[in-house]
């Protein structure tokens, strides 16, 4: 349990207290300390200090904690900060779990136990920072309790995100704008999605503890125009025929058209009553 007068993982201000060779001590100023409180010190290491620092001068700083799990202090901007969401690249993988380069000298460590998959390095994945029970910062790609709920996105909003998590039960767990909570349902996936993959979707629910529902679809007029181009381009490009009617099954033509078997019977209804096919027992074919 931190019982640290400085806040790990987050930016603070700190006095100058006293200069050393290897940098400048800081501390909490009296101000902003608790009678119960004692002076305690961190160092801020030379190469971080800007230039003209003086004894009682005040700096704002990032606190971490260096290789020999020591608090330090830097005034270098890290990739991330408790309570932000941040897509950082993998630098090494080791027998105990992942690093991650985050523009400090000590890199972020990823356990292996909050990795959402196997990650590798180079790999470019969104995490948020936590304190583990050792007081030691790391990092995690499960997202789904850090994630804000409250947004003022409305039904039938587009919206951009992360996936950061796939579900075969539950579908395609999305970070909107790298902050906001929100799930593609199994219904709505119609095309393989992969973690880390940045989306475009609209909203198609907003839950009453404020988690977006998701789909990949427009709404129904328009996603009905969508899906009619998308089979008029596969019929010329197949030679005006494809082998596909109202018995073919679900699973063909998700394959075929990334469409469900409904949305495929609307695209093609529209299509056939504006004269752009026929429809046969065998198949439709351009008119």
């Amino acid at each position: 349990m931190n019982n640290s007068i400085f806040r790990l993982g987050e930016f603070q201000k700190l006095i100058v207290v006293k200069e050393v060779p290897m940098g400048v001590y800081l501390s909490v100023p009296e101000t902003l300390r608790s009678a119960d409180e004692g002076r305690e010190l961190i160092l801020l290491p030379k190469g971080d200090v800007p230039e003209g620092t003086c004894k009682d001068d005040l700096v704002t700083v990032f606190i971490y904690k260096d290789s020999e799990d020591r608090y330090i202090a830097t005034t270098r901007t890290p990739g991330v900060t408790l309570g932000q969401f941040a897509v950082l690249e993998v630098s090494q993988v080791t027998g105990i779990g992942a690093f991650l380069s985050w523009g400090l000298m000590k890199d972020l460590f990823l356990p292996f136990k909050e990795q959402t998959y196997r990650v590798r390095k180079g790999d470019r994945i969104l995490v948020t920072l936590y304190i583990d029970k050792s007081d030691r910062l790391c990092a995690t790609m499960k997202l789904y309790n850090y994630l804000l709920k409250e947004t003022d996105y409305k039904k039938d909003d587009e919206v951009s995100g992360t996936v950061y998590e796939l579900s075969d039960n539950f579908g395609a767990f999305v970070a909107v704008d790298n902050m906001y909570s929100a799930l593609i349902p199994r219904t709505e996936l119609v095309r393989n999605l992969y973690i880390g993959e940045a989306v475009t979707a609209r909203v198609k629910d907003v839950k009453p503890d404020g988690r977006l529902t998701l789909s990949l679809r427009s709404q129904a007029h328009m996603q009905m125009d969508k899906d009619a181009a998308v089979i008029m381009e596969h019929l010329n490009a197949h030679g005006g025929f494809l082998p596909f009617h109202d018995k073919s099954t679900p699973e063909s033509i998700k394959r075929e058209f990334s469409m469900s078997k409904s949305e495929f019977k609307r695209a093609i209804g529209r299509l056939y009553k504006n004269g752009s096919i026929t429809i046969s027992d065998d198949g439709i074919r351009v008119k």
